[in-house]
């Protein structure tokens, strides 16, 4: 299944950048400059390999549940650290785009805000998909309890 992003090839590349803010920048300088930078490659690159992406901050929660390192309660990187994730038909076509005249200095711009540099890695798409909606998840329950072999 790969319905999370729509049009997103089943050997698409996914591109991770972790950015920590350097102390006198905040949330609102880091999303007025990726805005500038992703309105950017959507304008330049929708045709040419992009085919879309999000940006996340982190929020400080610690989930107990999904974590094996201790019981943290808040993340150190709370408001600080941000994900920008991008979603492309190959590993040549996001390279290409950074390339291009029009995205260097507005990523020069993001990169004077970041603590950490910046290192951007690139992943092979393994799976993704969308929750079930009401209907289908009913479905899919009775389906395990009907055939799932204990």
């Amino acid at each position: 299944m790969n319905g999370l992003i729509a049009n997103f090839p089943h050997n698409g590349v996914v591109t991770v950048n972790r950015v920590i803010l350097k102390d006198g920048y905040s949330v609102d300088d880091l999303q007025e400059r990726v805005a500038t930078l992703c309105e950017n490659v959507k304008t330049y690159h929708s045709d040419t390999g992009f085919v879309g992406g999000f940006v996340c901050l982190n929020k400080g929660d610690v989930s107990n549940e999904g974590s094996t390192v201790g019981q943290a309660v808040e993340s150190a990187l709370k408001g600080k650290e941000a994900l920008i994730v991008t979603f492309w038909n190959t590993f040549e076509d996001h390279e290409r785009s950074h390339r291009s005249d029009t995205f260097q200095p507005l990523f020069a711009q993001v990169l004077e805000l970041c603590e950490n540099g910046n290192e951007e890695i690139a992943y092979e798409m393994l799976w993704s998909g969308k929750a079930y909606d009401e209907e289908q998840a009913k479905a899919a329950r009775e389906a395990k309890a009907r055939y799932q072999v204990a």
